[in-house]
Formats: structure tokens, sequence, C-alpha cells
């Protein structure tokens, strides 16, 4: 099992690893430009369904509540860079996360940085495997795209904030993104 590690401390990674997981600004800004045009969003699943049980702790939600789920791959052309899995209450969507329900292809980053009324917790971290949820769901989702689906991956999460309401986003960082 993993265990999600809260910044600081750093994860204990150098170079351009560390670069990409600690980095406090926008993921999709970034890796847009490395890749240009060929940046793109690819919405996977957008639904109510069953949060895992480190989501509902992150999000004060009980059991058998089930929050809006946004599953999306960031790609660089055709090569999937991130895996991002984001969920809310399905009360907020009638208030502070009423955007999420129309966002489509567009990257959910573009809505958390330029509303000043959104505040991020600190980054959180963790090295997962496949007995970690996150990382079988990209595996599902991904199918024959995980390159190597017994490695280890990182990911971090963060609560976002706006009116009181929290909203989890999760990242998976897939073996390509360090190539950009």
């Amino acid at each position: 099992m993993h265990t999600w590690l809260v910044h600081p401390p750093r994860p204990a990674l150098s170079g351009s690893a560390r670069r990409w997981l600690t980095a406090s600004g926008s993921l999709s800004e970034r890796i847009r430009s490395r890749c240009g045009a060929g940046f793109r969003v690819e919405p996977l699943t957008q639904r109510r369904a069953s949060a895992w049980l480190d989501e509902r702790a992150a999000l004060g939600l009980a059991a058998g509540v089930q929050p809006l789920v946004r599953e999306v791959l960031l790609l660089c052309g055709e090569t999937p860079v991130i895996f991002a899995r984001s969920l809310t209450a399905a009360r907020h969507l009638a208030g502070p996360w009423r955007s999420l329900r129309g966002l489509g292809s567009q990257p959910l980053a573009t809505m958390l940085f330029s509303d000043p009324r959104i505040t991020r917790g600190p980054l959180e971290f963790a090295r997962i495997d496949n007995r970690a949820s996150l990382y079988r769901r990209a595996a599902e989702l991904l199918d024959t795209r995980l390159h190597d689906p017994t490695e280890t991956l990182w990911a971090r999460r963060s609560v976002f904030t706006s009116a009181g309401a929290p909203l989890l986003v999760s990242e998976l960082f897939l073996p390509r993104l360090l190539s950009l």
C-alpha cells in the first residue's frame, strides 16, 4: 500500500522528475509549453461514482456518497503523459464547482488557476504500483498505452477549495512525461 506524503518533505527524487512533481502552477500549462499545439486533454469519464477510501478521507465524504468523478488524460501528441482524476461532492455542482459540468476537453487547470477565489492545499506525493486504486484505474483506462503495468509511478494530489467546497485533483505521472 502507499502513503501520501505532504509537501514538504519533498519526494525522494531529483532532476526533472522532481521539478515536474513539485511544480506548483498549472501542470497543463507546463506540458503545453513543451508540446505546443500537440497538447490536448482527452476526457475519459465524467459521472457520479464511488470514491476510494483515501479520496473520501481527503474530501471528508461519508461512505456511500457518490461524488462527481472526472477522469482525463493529458497528452502530448498521441502520447499520454498524465492520468488525472478529480472529485467533488455532487451538491457543489450547483454552486462553486458548477463549471465542471461543461468542461469537456478543456483543462481543469484553466479554471483552477485563473480564479483568485480558489485556493490550493498542500501537494501530497506517493510512489504507487498496481496495488493502488489510482494506478489500477489508469491501467484499466489506458489498456495497452501503459507501457509496463508492473512498474511504480509517481502521483501527486491536492485539494482545491472554492467557497468552502473541496475538489480533489490527483495526477498520475505516466512514464513518457519525463521525456518532454
